[in-house]
């Protein structure tokens, strides 16, 4: 149920990340996963100068609702969320008030469970190391994790952190973990952009990969 509803995200993002995008749309702090009634806060920034930002998204209960509305409150370039809940999990972008602009897309996902999976919230690139913590509410004494790639066991960390050095396209997958104290994790997803590509400004996925997000959420259940 879990991996279906990420999939699902995967899918909307790929619709949504085929359109040109100008803007880069961060996450503070910078990761996918959150405990229910954490803080978090969206910026979106660009080049040139624009009268200002709607900060949306997409969630399994609603389609395209924009912060300051029903959730969230709008603060220049920015967005915060003061508690965030599980019904907040899904797929987040920005645009310019006059529709000109459209910035990547990051996928939410918030747990009101006592495990999450802390893992970059945008692309890597090839080459780069990668840190995948593993974090539990409260935080035991013993926090041996084991953590899963596609389904599979890869690794077992006794203080709950593993780093994958020189990430490459092989990398790329579905990524939980698991404490014998709290359990598993939400998945999510990992993505690694190739080091040869021309960089893109938004730092989201490019163009070029959104048949493979297609492929990704038509195709891979675990």
């Amino acid at each position: 149920m879990e991996e279906s509803s990420l999939l699902w995200r995967l899918l909307l993002t790929s619709l949504l990340c085929c359109t040109t995008k100008q803007a880069s749309l961060t996450v503070r702090p910078s990761r996918s996963q959150f405990f229910s009634w954490e803080s978090v806060s969206l910026s979106c920034e660009a080049d040139g100068s624009f009268a200002g930002w709607m900060f949306r998204r997409n969630t399994s209960d609603e389609e395209e609702t924009t912060c300051g509305a029903s959730w969230g409150k709008v603060d220049g370039s920015s967005c915060h969320i003061s508690y965030i809940d599980p019904l907040d999990s899904g797929v987040y972008w920005c645009e310019s008030i006059e529709g000109s602009t459209t910035s990547n897309t990051v996928n939410i996902t918030v747990t009101g469970g006592e495990v999450i999976l802390q893992s970059p919230v945008l692309p890597v690139t090839e080459g780069e190391d990668v840190t995948l913590s593993c974090k539990t509410r409260p935080t035991p004494s013993d926090l041996t994790a084991g953590f899963y790639k596609n389904g599979f066991l890869i690794g077992t960390k006794p203080a709950g952190d593993m780093t994958i050095h020189h990430v490459s396209k092989s990398d790329e997958g579905l990524y939980k973990c698991h404490t014998s104290s709290h359990g598993m994790s939400r998945p999510s997803w990992i993505a690694v952009l190739d080091a040869t590509a021309p960089p893109h400004r938004a730092e989201g996925r490019p163009t070029e990969d959104c048949d493979d997000l297609v492929a990704v959420s038509t195709v891979h259940h675990f």
